[in-house]
């Protein structure tokens, strides 16, 4: 039986083929959304705006901390920065390409960001948000990319206060490339409803291939 140890010894080289191929595209295109693979910015925007929704009422007034996990070249705090959420608040962004962290340092000079190159979590935050980080699995074996995917999740959770966004490509998608992961919206539920907690949610939003899972405490 593999465990989620096992898993956590292996990332490493699972993860080097993503790492290479970002990198890539990084230089090819820059801080943009075509440079994180993203088709435009309008659905790059929409996705922030239904991951978003995870905000409770209280926390949308600001004072919290907020961890970016995967987030590229910062996108995500550019989108929340001039929001209510962010006045006196804390953003974290964790991605494992050297480039996008070096990009995202150059690019943001706000006191209210730090950026972290790494594979894991490594603090407590009170949201996590997850955009785009698992689509891309190369040519890792499905069973061994969806074990990282709940292994990744769990941890998150473990860290996280209140409540968790994360979005993955459908397998209900009209239109599928080779090199992404597509889940299965039901599987995806039973895991996180049986594995971190029983307030789960999904959510859809066409033309967006993708669905968007909340889990929040309470």
């Amino acid at each position: 039986m593999t465990t989620s140890a096992d898993i956590r010894k292996k990332v490493q080289q699972l993860l080097t083929p993503v790492v290479q191929v970002y990198e890539q595209r990084l230089k090819r295109h820059g801080a943009s959304p075509k440079g994180v693979y993203w088709r435009n910015a309008e659905w790059q925007q929409r996705r922030y705006y239904l991951l978003c929704q995870v905000f409770d009422e209280v926390a949308e007034a600001g004072g919290i901390s907020i961890h970016d996990f995967g987030c590229g070249y910062g996108a995500l705090f550019d989108y929340l920065k001039d929001r209510p959420v962010m006045h006196h608040s804390r953003y974290i962004g964790t991605d494992m390409c050297h480039g996008m962290i070096e990009t995202a340092v150059a690019c943001i000079d706000d006191p209210r960001a730090t950026f972290v190159r790494q594979l894991w979590a490594s603090e407590t935050t009170d949201y996590t948000i997850v955009s785009g980080t698992y689509n891309m699995h190369i040519n890792a074996p499905r069973d061994a990319w969806q074990a990282y995917i709940e292994t990744s999740l769990e941890q998150l959770w473990t860290l996280t206060r209140y409540g968790l966004a994360f979005n993955l490509l459908s397998a209900d998608a009209s239109e599928k490339f080779d090199g992404l992961y597509y889940a299965e919206p039901q599987q995806v539920f039973d895991f996180c409803a049986t594995r971190l907690a029983t307030n789960v949610s999904i959510v859809t939003h066409p033309p967006l291939p993708d669905f968007t899972v909340f889990v929040r405490r309470g």
